[in-house]
């Protein structure tokens, strides 16, 4: 006998119907970028809005999505509401979610080359670690001190980018120089290599920033 059911009338329509909804929520590149931001601890809607250089009520907008979809959560402060993310496994499927993206989608792949075409030398995180265990980098976060404060890789020291040649006498000589920004497509850190570079101090940039190294299942300052 011939099923003439619609799709939408089969058992598994609901499941896929749901799971389309991550796709949904993933559909927005400004959603995208809140969520990498997110990965530095709780920020309130205007400081997100500052931080992806978006209006205010369109990041509300966006944000509303992202809860409705679960991957963020949110708590009132008096007239303020403060997003985070909804957990661990958020950072896990993002990062693979960029992983796929990057192995397995020549626009993506194209995208990040030409962000990468200054040619700076780069450590990923496994290697940063390597180097911190063995005392033998100093490591700089370039972002501006209040992101520090919301959440930084232990260890390092705060020198925002703009400061850099004014604080240069605050680097040992005697140590490897690691930069680290935010995420995997900022490249505050990239150019604050270059700026040490021409002033003749040996540095690196972080593979991926802070993103990367929290979704490495690294611990924040």
């Amino acid at each position: 006998m011939t099923d003439t059911r619609t799709y939408l009338e089969l058992e598994d329509a609901g499941v896929y119907e749901q799971l389309a909804r991550v796709g949904k929520a993933l559909s927005s590149p400004l959603r995208l970028r809140l969520l990498d931001l997110l990965e530095q601890g709780e920020y309130t809607v205007e400081e997100l809005a500052a931080a992806a250089h978006a209006p205010v009520k369109n990041t509300s907008a966006q944000l509303q999505h992202l809860r409705a979809a679960q991957f963020v959560m949110a708590r009132r402060d008096g007239v303020r509401i403060h997003y985070r993310l909804a957990g661990k496994h958020v950072s896990h499927f993002l990062q693979q979610l960029q992983d796929f993206g990057e192995e397995s989608m020549a626009g993506v792949r194209d995208e990040v080359q030409q962000l990468r075409d200054a040619g700076m030398e780069r450590i990923d995180v496994a290697e940063l670690k390597r180097r911190l265990r063995e005392g033998t980098v100093t490591l700089v976060d370039v972002r501006s001190a209040k992101e520090f404060g919301r959440g930084h890789v232990p260890g390092a020291i705060s020198i925002p980018a703009e400061e850099l040649r004014q604080r240069l006498d605050e680097l040992p000589r005697d140590h490897q120089i690691v930069a680290y920004c935010d995420g995997p497509y900022c490249f505050a850190s990239e150019r604050a290599v270059a700026q040490l570079k021409s002033l003749g101090v040996p540095a690196f940039a972080v593979d991926g920033g802070l993103v990367r190294w929290v979704r490495s299942g690294g611990a924040l300052g």
